[in-house]
């Protein structure tokens, strides 16, 4: 499957749809923090990630029930390798020694990284 770039507002909309697996816009809505946005937006939103080829829906009369097509592993896989390719080359050597650097990382999370490295090849 090809996977598009998704806003800041499409992806927030794609974590609900993942956590609710199956939703109509109000129940979207209600899941979002406040200020609610207008249902217009949210419904336009909603037709742009269609568009796109993340959700679909089923059809309840005038009413949809919206589902995503995409998994959240998916999407968190194709923005990682895009993270990874855009920042570091493809190297996640080069990403492990930046999170280093900055402190992101510390032993104890560097230790356990080793683990599961070492648990991976085993």
């Amino acid at each position: 499957m090809d996977i598009k770039d998704l806003t800041r507002v499409e992806e927030q909309l794609m974590q609900v749809l993942w956590k609710l697996e199956k939703a109509f816009v109000k129940e979207i809505i209600n899941e979002l923090p406040e200020p609610k946005p207008a249902y217009s937006t949210v419904s336009t939103i909603i037709r742009i990630l269609e568009s796109k080829g993340v959700i679909a829906y089923e059809a309840f009369g005038k009413t949809h029930r919206y589902y995503p097509l995409i998994t959240k592993e998916e999407y968190m896989r194709y923005e990682a390798d895009k993270f990874l390719g855009n920042y570091f080359s493809n190297s996640v050597q080069d990403m492990f020694s930046f999170f280093v650097k900055e402190r992101k990382i510390d032993m104890q999370d560097a230790e356990q990284l080793l683990k599961m490295i070492n648990q991976i090849k085993d």
